[in-house]
Order: structure tokens, then sequence, then C-alpha cells
């Protein structure tokens, strides 16, 4: 066990707990570091906030990783993420990271008001009202809260270094082309977020093949789009190929590692480009 030890409040923030997982995911010196708790603004036993190098304060104590001693637009987790940023000189190309801290920043500042449909029901699936509806049940103490919370950023960063690469794989291999409903993409990728994130970038249809072989077809679920006339057109081409058209005739899909029996498509992108040409 560390004889680190990282301090914050009690009834951690997202702020706080981002803090504290930051220092425990990317500080070598801090992975095993325990967790205390004291009030808000206080400091571990009661001595000067950094005055020890084996504890450490985030978002109390107001020292090096507080904010509340500040009128600037910052928060504790960028602090810290500015800070690693100097040891370690790889995050400073993390995009993923720098924009996961981005959204801590806007709801340590209350930004959620602001944004579109402020009061739409979808917002309470977000990471700090779980958080809170969690502190509202006493489901969880205070490392409870760090520990859970601690979980989620990671399964949040895997998913945001996901749709990073996703947007620069659209922007530098993605193939546009014009269907019949409008707008289209076809791309090669692994990355299966290439799907959902050009259809929010605005394309009406997106094609994705995987270098393995694999297909996914995706339209979006409010337009015009019927698939069945490209199913036809790629059981025809490629009848081999295992091919799934979904009730809604929005989605065609093609192979499944979750089906071991599936056959993947021989059809290049081309042909797939193919499948909309009238």
């Amino acid at each position: 066990m560390s004889d680190k030890l990282i301090i914050t409040h009690t009834n951690p923030d997202p702020d706080a707990i981002c803090s504290v997982w930051l220092l425990r995911r990317f500080d070598q010196e801090m992975i095993e570091a325990g967790v205390a708790f004291v009030s808000a603004g206080k400091t571990y036993q009661d001595q000067t906030a950094d005055s020890d190098p084996d504890v450490i304060h985030v978002d109390t104590g107001m020292g090096q990783f507080d904010h509340h001693q500040t009128g600037e637009r910052t928060c504790a987790a960028l602090l810290v993420l500015e800070q690693l940023k100097i040891k370690y000189d790889y995050l400073q190309e993390d995009e993923a990271l720098d924009r996961l801290v981005q959204v801590i920043l806007a709801d340590d500042h209350f930004d959620e008001c602001c944004w579109p449909e402020a009061s739409a029901d979808r917002y309470q699936f977000m990471f700090g009202e779980i958080l809170d509806g969690l502190k509202h049940n006493n489901t969880l103490t205070d490392q409870g809260l760090i520990d859970f919370g601690s979980t989620c950023l990671d399964g949040i960063y895997t998913m945001m270094k996901l749709k990073v690469d996703a947007e620069n794989e659209i922007n530098s291999q993605g193939r546009e082309f014009q269907s019949q409903w409008g707008k289209a993409l076809a791309i090669v990728s692994k990355n299966d977020e290439v799907l959902p994130i050009a259809q929010k970038l605005g394309y009406v249809l997106v094609v994705r093949k995987d270098p393995d072989g694999m297909v996914r077809i995706k339209a979006n679920p409010s337009s015009e789009v019927d698939l069945a006339q490209a199913c036809q057109k790629a059981k025809e081409l490629d009848p081999e190929a295992t091919w799934f058209l979904h009730a809604s005739k929005k989605m065609l899909l093609n192979g499944s590692y979750k089906n071991p029996d599936s056959k993947f498509s021989k059809l290049r992108i081309e042909e797939l480009i193919g499948l909309f040409n009238h």
C-alpha cells in the first residue's frame, strides 16, 4: 500500500471524483494512493495544504488543486490535469482527456442550465445526476462514490477516445456520397463509433465496412430511408454472407462476433456504396 494520500471533501462531486481519478490513473506515484475525506474547505489534520508532498489535497484546502479561492473559470480536475501535463509530456496530446475534463468543468460551473432543452429528462442519466441520486439514497459511502465514479470515468474516457478517433477517421478516410435520401458516408473502420458520430454530424445514411469483413449500414431513425432494396441487392451480390434487415428498415447488418456461424461479406466498400445507386 502506498504512503501517498489524496484528500478531498466529503460528499464528493464530479470535480472531486475526477481529480482523484486523474491522479490515480495517470500519476505513476499516486496509482496506489489512498483517499481520505475532510469537510469542504478543510485540510487533512489541519495541516497547510501542499506542505506534505505525500498528502495531496484536491477540491478543498485552498491549495494547488483547489479553485474556490479564485474567480477564474477553472476546477480542481483541470488544475490536476494541467500539472499532470507538465509531469508527463504525452498527456499534452490527449484530446480525449482534455474534452473529458472540459465536461467536468462545465458541470462544476453549472452550465447545464444553458444546454439545449435543459429541462429534458435525458439529462437525469448524466454522471453528476447519477451521483446525486446515490447520495440522496445513501447508497454509497464517500469512498464508494470515489470507486463507483472512477469506474464510470474509466468508461467515459474509453468512449471519449473512441469518439475522437471516429471523428478523425471520418475526416481523413470517410467517403461522402449522395443517396436518394440525402448526404451519406461510407468508411472502412473497426471503430463502431463512426456510425453514431457520423449520424450526429448530419449524415442520413452511414455505411461501415469492418476490415475483417462485417458490414453495418444504419440510417437516421427519423429519416425516410428504407434499406429493403439495398438488402435485396446485397443478398444478390453476396448470397453466402449473413444479412439481417432490422424491422425498422433503418439498419442492415452483416456478420457478428457474437455469432460464430455468421458469414462476413466479401463486398468491397465501393460495392456497398453501389447498393444505393439509382
